[in-house]
């Protein structure tokens, strides 16, 4: 018993000396002349070693924060030691739907995730600053998100995915103040098309993003996500898809972040 103890205490210590380290700073943006805060989250080496690192940018859902990923699913710090990469989780202000609001000029998300953030991060940290080093991620609003900006950021992200992600929300006037964001929907959310991830696809070109989607099957957004997934089938882009048992909570993200982000490895290593 005292070996096996001794064992594991090494171990610990060994698991602590080489673990990911967890940063919490303020980025500030200056189209909205304010800062928020921003969670990163480096590999073992990162101190140790002179090299450069792939992104992977984390969004949150509605209602969320910055310290959602990091503080629900602790494994993501363990990810980031295994893939030897950066993950970056921005604050998306509780409902912006990282949207640069047509009808309020406060909320710029699209420019602040989609352009400042990268730009500091890639100031700040060793990364490797090229769009086939960085890849945008996210769950419900920000699976929204990742694919919103990534499909309108091409310079910036090669590589998106979506987990229980709202990429098309006009089934759904009245929620998630989307309303706030984008003003009246229309009738049947007319005008909102513009502005949903499922239109948005329209646009892409095969083979210009590598794409990653999925969604429990009980969940509330599982109608739109394989109406995306049949969209960009006909359109002819490649991508992953898959729908598995679960619902639209944290058991189910903290699961489906693992093959995301092995998804992400996989195309920073090509």
């Amino acid at each position: 018993m005292k070996l096996l103890a001794r064992l594991l205490f090494c171990l610990l210590l060994a698991q602590s000396a080489s673990a990911s380290t967890v940063d919490t700073l303020d980025i500030r943006s200056a189209k909205m002349n304010r800062s928020y805060k921003c969670v990163v989250i480096t590999p073992d080496s990162y101190k140790e070693h002179n090299r450069r690192y792939p992104v992977v940018y984390l969004l949150h859902g509605y209602s969320g924060n910055y310290g959602n990923w990091v503080n629900n699913v602790p494994a993501v710090k363990e990810l980031v030691d295994a893939y030897q990469c950066i993950v970056v989780c921005p604050d998306g202000a509780f409902g912006s739907w990282y949207f640069d609001s047509p009808i309020d000029s406060s909320w710029r998300f699209e420019t602040y995730v989609g352009k400042e953030i990268p730009e500091y991060i890639d100031r700040h940290y060793q990364t490797i600053p090229d769009r086939k080093a960085r890849a945008i991620a996210g769950l419900s609003m920000g699976g929204h998100g990742a694919l919103w900006l990534a499909s309108r950021h091409p310079e910036t992200f090669g590589a998106a995915g979506s987990m229980s992600g709202g990429v098309d929300f006009r089934p759904f006037p009245k929620n998630w103040d989307i309303a706030k964001r984008l003003g009246d929907p229309g009738p049947e959310g007319s005008n909102w098309t513009e502005w949903t991830v499922i239109n948005q696809v329209n646009k892409l070109k095969p083979g210009t993003l590598a794409i990653i989607v999925d969604c429990g099957i009980k969940d509330f957004f599982i109608d739109v996500n394989r109406k995306l997934h049949q969209r960009l089938m006909e359109l002819g882009i490649d991508h992953d898809y898959t729908e598995r048992p679960g619902e639209h909570n944290w058991k189910y993200w903290g699961n489906a972040v693992k093959y995301q982000l092995l998804f992400f490895h996989e195309f920073f290593n090509k």
